[in-house]
């Protein structure tokens, strides 16, 4: 039942809006003047709300504009008698939802609350989506070296410092990079991801910098690149050891001058970008066999945050594992399995050489396979590799 607050100095008005809303499945408050009204907009949750304009104390208009600075996306309908096109046009400026004079249309006065109702209800889902999508998964963990991390995190993120994150596959080095972002002022604007192993050498340049129309044979249309969609927020560049050295050339004179041009273009544009970057190379050793340049690595290494494996925090891994207990069985819609002790034990003593992405992988194949509750027997018989088995047996 949605709640409807009518605010209106004229007791008879009130009365007949809170009975044809009341027959029609409405719940209604009442206030007599603007700051009633506005003490009650405050105290509780409304789905609308109407408001007359004239009235003592606090006027509809003033009411509107002190109403959006505590909610914005409840939709407030102005009623008046006293109003004409200029008042309304200066209602809508405000952030009125509409405007209706008196006395109301009552049949335009339901289609208008039912409207400002189904924009409430698709706002309200709009925020959840975007929220579910954008959340960022907690960092889980309390050994000494995530709480470092964590502790690094805190003290970088609301700085524009350049921040190069190293570690093994699988390990979060992703997820480093978006509490980065997620911490940092630029939270508001766009982290842009790119995934320099996964993009041919050829292409790489036009990805990240953009290209203009007829730059090259497939160039049919204008491009903008990665840095330009990333302006006002953060360029995560995975796999940055992966890049051609002609591209770590663009990238170095990007992150020097501010600018870049695209591909088969001659304007330079300005681009406001936070870079960070992540490799699972030993960058110097790839300087040292002239597959990255030095100058590059020193300007993206200002910060250096290495993510340990698995194999160096198992202390992590219950921990890990509870988590993903949770998470998987909520997505197959099924109730939490059990693991005992031994089990446990086990996978916490697994060589992880996939690190934690592989530790997500084995959990779910367990909650696949085994019963209501994972044992040791199911880590034997699903986890470890026939090959590894046989080693041991030998």
């Amino acid at each position: 039942m949605a709640n409807i607050l009518i605010i209106d100095d004229e007791k008879s008005i009130r009365k007949t809006l809170t009975e044809i809303l009341s027959y029609e499945g409405y719940k209604v408050d009442e206030a007599a003047d603007g700051m009633e009204g506005f003490k009650m907009f405050q105290a509780k949750s409304y789905d609308a709300v109407l408001c007359d304009i004239k009235m003592p104390k606090m006027d509809g208009l003033e009411f509107l504009e002190k109403a959006r600075e505590v909610n914005a996306d409840i939709p407030i309908i102005m009623v008046s008698g006293h109003g004409n096109i200029d008042t309304a046009v200066d209602a809508v400026k405000k952030g009125a939802y509409d405007y209706i004079s008196k006395p109301p249309d009552l049949n335009r006065l339901l289609i208008t609350l039912r409207n400002a109702m189904d924009k409430t209800t698709l706002v309200t889902e709009t925020k959840t989506l975007r929220r579910k999508v954008n959340k960022v998964p907690e960092m889980i963990g309390q050994s000494s070296p995530l709480l470092k991390i964590r502790e690094t995190i805190e003290k970088v993120a609301p700085t524009d410092a350049r921040v190069l994150i190293t570690g093994e596959n699988g390990v979060g080095k992703e997820l480093v990079a978006r509490w980065l972002h997620e911490r940092s002022n630029r939270a508001a604007a766009p982290l842009v991801e790119v995934n320099c192993a996964a993009i041919p050498s050829e292409l790489i340049e036009s990805e990240l910098f953009g290209h203009e129309k007829g730059s090259f044979t497939s160039a049919v249309k204008q491009r903008i690149g990665k840095f330009e969609q990333a302006s006002g927020g953060t360029l995560f560049l995975d796999e940055i050891g992966d890049m051609s050295l002609s591209a770590q050339a663009k990238v170095l004179r990007a992150l020097q001058e501010g600018k870049i041009t695209r591909v088969g273009g001659d304007k330079e544009i300005s681009v406001d970008v936070r870079v960070v970057a992540a490799t699972n190379k030993d960058l110097l050793q790839e300087v040292d066999s002239k597959n990255f340049r030095l100058d590059l690595y020193h300007r993206l290494s200002v910060i250096l945050i290495h993510v340990p494996s698995l194999n160096d925090r198992r202390e992590d891994v219950p921990l890990l594992v509870d988590s993903f207990l949770d998470s998987v069985c909520n997505e197959y819609g099924i109730a939490r399995k059990a693991i005992d002790k031994d089990a446990m034990k086990a996978l916490q003593n697994h060589n992880w050489t996939g690190n934690i992405r592989e530790l997500r992988n084995v959990v779910e194949r367990l909650i696949i396979l085994s019963g209501k509750t994972i044992t040791a027997e199911d880590v034997d018989d699903f986890v470890v590799p026939n090959r590894d088995k046989k080693k041991v047996s030998s």
